[in-house]
C-alpha cells in the first residue's frame, strides 16, 4: 500500500507544489534530507520562515516541539511530521506535572524556559528563549526578580556564567550534549592540536572548558564559516556538519564520539532527529495521516494561545 517510487525527490517536489507547502528541515537532519527543504536552521527560525510564507502546508523535518512551535506561530497552517514518534530528550526530561509543583515551591520567580520544550512547559513559562538570544533576555530582567531556568540545567549553568545571575535551574538535559565523551575529546585534540572546538552550551561544564568558541547552532555555522580552511572539532549533534563542510568546503570537521556502557565508541547522532527520512517525508506528504509514522500535528487551541504569550514576548525583547 505505501510503496516508495523510484524517483523519490521528484515525486516529494511535486507533491509540496501541489499542496502549496514548505519543507523545513532542522540542522540535525540527515544530509539528502537538508537537501530537499525550503528552509534549513534552528527550530525557532525555521517556523518564523515558515510563517512569513504564504505556504498552506509546513512539513516539519525535526522533532515535536518544533512541529508545535510552527503551529504556535502559524495557526491557519496544516503542520505535518514525518514520523510523530520523533521527540527529545530534553523534553522528555521536563513534564507539566512536577514542573508545575516545582513552580509552586517559588510562587515569586520568573519562568524562562529554552524552547527545547513542550508546548505545555511553554504555557507554564513567562517568557521562552533560544540559546541564541537566552544572554540578552536574562540580562533585561531586573536583578532582584527570581528566576527559574527549565529545563536545561547545562545552558542554564553557562548562562549563570556568562551572565552574572544565579538562577534556580531544572534538572533536565539534552542526551546527545551530556554523553559526548571528555576521553575521545582529549584524544580529538592531541591529534588535532591546530583544530578549534566549537560548542553548543547545552554540553556540560567540563566539556564547554575546551572550546574556543561556544554557541546556538546558527552561531556555530557561522564561526565555521567566517573561518575558511580551519579545523573543527564539534561538539554538538554530527548532522550540522553537513552545512558546515557546504559553507566552509576547505575546512575539515571532526565529530565527536560517546562511550556505551560496554567501553565501546559509537557516533553522538540524535535518535530522535534519525527517526525522519526521506520517504517518511514523502509519505506523509502522500497520505498524510494515513502514513504509517507521521501525519498532521494536533495542538488544542486554548494551549496553543498560552503557549504563544511567551514566545511572543521573547520576539518583543530580542
Amino acid at each position: 500500500m505505501f510503496a516508495i517510487p523510484h524517483n523519490l525527490e521528484e515525486e516529494i517536489l511535486r507533491l509540496k507544489k501541489e499542496q502549496n507547502a514548505v519543507i523545513l528541515a532542522h540542522y540535525y537532519q540527515d544530509g539528502e534530507i537538508q537537501d530537499i527543504a525550503d528552509f534549513v536552521g534552528d527550530s525557532l527560525d525555521l517556523s518564523r520562515n515558515a510563517a512569513a510564507t504564504d505556504a498552506d502546508t509546513i512539513v516539519f523535518c525535526g522533532v515535536k516541539f518544533m512541529a508545535e512551535v510552527a503551529k504556535i506561530l502559524s495557526p491557519s497552517k496544516k503542520v505535518l511530521v514525518p514520523d510523530l514518534k520523533a521527540g527529545c530528550s530534553l523534553e522528555d526530561s521536563c513534564q507539566p506535572a512536577p514542573f508545575a509543583e516545582f513552580k509552586k515551591k517559588h510562587p515569586q520567580a520568573l519562568v524562562a524556559s529554552y524552547i527545547n520544550c513542550s508546548a505545555d512547559i511553554k504555557a507554564l513559562s513567562d517568557i521562552i528563549v533560544t540559546s541564541s538570544n537566552a544572554k540578552k533576555i536574562i540580562e533585561q530582567i531586573p536583578a532582584d526578580r527570581e528566576i527559574i531556568f527549565a529545563p536545561d540545567q547545562h545552558l542554564g549553568r553557562y548562562l549563570e556564567k556568562v551572565t552574572g545571575r544565579k538562577m534556580i535551574l531544572w534538572n533536565g538535559s539534552c542526551m546527545v550534549h551530556e554523553q559526548f565523551s571528555e576521553k575521545e575529546l582529549v584524544k580529538l585534540i592531541a591529534n588535532h592540536p591546530n583544530a578549534k572546538v566549537i560548542a553548543h552550551p547545552e554540553c556540560p561544564q567540563h566539556l564547554l572548558a575546551y572550546a574556543h568558541h561556544i554557541g546556538s547552532t546558527s552561531a556555530l555555522l557561522k564561526f565555521a564559516t567566517q573561518h575558511q580552511g580551519d579545523e573543527f572539532i564539534v561538539l554538538t549533534e554530527p548532522h550540522i556538519i553537513h552545512q558546515m563542510q557546504r559553507d566552509n568546503p576547505t575546512g575539515k570537521f571532526y565529530e565527536c564520539y560517546f562511550e556505551d556502557r560496554a567501553g565501546c565508541t559509537m557516533c553522538n547522532n540524535c535518535p530522535h532527529m534519525q527517526l525522519n527520512t526521506l520517504e517518511k517525508l514523502y509519505l506523509v506528504l502522500k497520505y498524510g495521516d494515513k502514513s504509517p509514522s507521521g501525519g498532521e500535528l494536533q495542538l488544542d487551541e486554548a494551549l496553543r494561545v498560552k503557549a504563544e504569550e511567551p514566545l511572543r514576548k521573547m520576539l518583543a525583547m530580542s
